[in-house]
């Protein structure tokens, strides 16, 4: 079973050097950005991308795998296949490493992965294809040639079927109330604490004294990896009346799991 989550760009995009000339030559696009997929442990399957080259010229590209994990500043980190928790990259091959895509045209590509028996929980990968560094017309300040080139990749993220764990902790809730020109804002931590990749979601309702829902919001969905903390937040923009309130969060992950807090505010008088 495959399916994907949506997200904000259409591919993961590195220059080597952003030179606006470069960058026109070589405009090159992966599909799809992101991959979420469920396997069966020990059991072959493949995954197909497709390399989109929008120049007007043939692009010579070779393929890359690495590792896909996140450093203690929360940073996504792209290392060497094998060396970060819960690599997939070294199931990985991808078919074919080197190819042409002519002016205007598309490379279809397949990613086989061959999973281990043993495989439990989350595991996960970055399929990159880049382009053949090319001469440019730009000199660095002192005089030296620049070469550019393309790299876009496809972020993978595989749980073995049947053995994830799904578990969050919910920590530093702070629900600030609506005073003056200022909306509610609630923050709060989420860390993963099972043994997949989960997409958490805030879900905010408040309710009056009388249990009316007043008001609701809720956060962005960010995808977190097993022991991944993620800052999360949530705004409402508009006005209450003095009283008494209770802010129900209600965050959803994994599959149907869900997570609920209340907090109980007073929204002062003038």
């Amino acid at each position: 079973m495959m399916h994907r989550i949506p997200v904000p760009t259409k591919c993961l995009l590195v220059l080597a050097f952003l030179w606006p000339a470069a960058a026109a030559a070589q405009s090159v696009g992966i599909a799809p950005a992101q991959v979420v997929q469920s396997f069966k442990p020990g059991v072959a399957f493949e995954i197909d991308l497709a390399t989109v080259n929008r120049g007007d010229a043939p692009v010579e590209m070779s393929v890359q795998i690495t590792d896909l994990w996140y450093n203690e500043k929360n940073e996504k980190v792209f290392s060497t296949a094998g060396t970060s928790p819960r690599s997939a990259a070294n199931w990985i091959q991808f078919v074919p490493e080197h190819f042409e895509i002519p002016a205007h045209g598309t490379q279809k590509m397949r990613a086989i992965v061959t999973p281990p028996p043993d495989a439990s929980g989350g595991y996960y990968a970055v399929l990159f294809v880049q382009s053949k560094p090319v001469l440019t017309q730009q000199l660095t300040p002192d005089g030296k040639t620049v070469f550019a080139n393309v790299r876009v990749g496809c972020l993978v993220l595989l749980t073995a079927e049947g053995t994830a764990a799904y578990k969050i902790d919910l920590e530093n809730l702070k629900l600030t109330p609506p005073a003056g020109n200022q909306g509610l804002k609630l923050t709060f931590d989420i860390t993963n604490s099972g043994n997949t990749h989960v997409f958490p979601q805030g879900h905010l309702a408040v309710l009056d004294s009388n249990r009316k829902l007043v008001a609701k919001a809720e956060s962005e969905m960010l995808r977190t990896l097993p022991g991944q903390k993620n800052p999360f937040q949530i705004y409402w923009t508009g006005n209450l009346p003095p009283g008494n309130y209770t802010g129900i969060l209600t965050v959803t992950y994994g599959e149907q799991s869900v997570e609920t807090r209340a907090m109980p505010f007073t929204v002062a008088g003038q």
